[in-house]
């Protein structure tokens, strides 16, 4: 199974069953919190939901098609790092994240987006890394900003929460880019 230490008090490793109780109480105690900029959580009622998302992302690694990896921080699980997707025939990997609301502020998601960037450029040899965020999740945009992406362009009316739409701003890096920066 996948594991990757990210530091002393931060891993990775990649989501399974085991995990769904842990998960499903993260997403109970930051629903609100979450929801501001996810559409997802308000859908997430009963473990059951948590273990069809797990199902799936575990599918969905097998296929070859993305990669969820649950957040440990101090041994406790903190929230959701993955690959989205992947678009083997360009070398894209798409990155998305969420971390519970107790955990923000330790730097902790920065950190796991540079290992997600790591294991993207080497081992599984993408050209080519994006994250897209709500325009206004500021707080979200920090990450790739901080880390050296480039802001490639604004996607308008792209997600539906809940009654509007928000524009998604995509952040981009190559593999190019990535090797000059370290």
């Amino acid at each position: 199974m996948f594991t990757h230490k990210v530091d002393d008090d931060i891993s990775l490793k990649l989501v399974d069953h085991r995990d769904a109780d842990a998960i499903f109480e993260l997403t109970v105690k930051s629903r609100d919190y979450l929801k501001e900029w996810l559409s997802w959580p308000i859908f997430i009622k009963k473990v059951d939901d948590t273990k069809d998302f797990i199902k799936s992302s575990m599918q969905n690694y097998v296929d070859n098609k993305g990669m969820v990896t649950v957040i440990l921080f101090k041994d406790k699980v903190a929230g959701i790092a993955s690959f989205n997707s992947f678009d083997w025939t360009s070398r894209i990997g798409q990155i998305g994240y969420f971390l519970g609301e107790e955990f923000q502020g330790h730097g902790i998601m920065t950190k796991v987006v540079r290992a997600l960037m790591d294991i993207g450029f080497t081992e599984f040899r993408l050209n080519k890394i994006e994250i897209r965020v709500a325009t206004e999740n500021f707080k979200s945009r920090k990450i790739p900003e901080r880390l050296g992406f480039t802001e490639e362009g604004i996607l308008r009316q792209v997600e539906w929460l809940y009654d509007h739409y928000v524009d998604h701003v995509v952040y981009g890096m190559l593999k190019d880019e990535w090797v000059d920066l370290n």
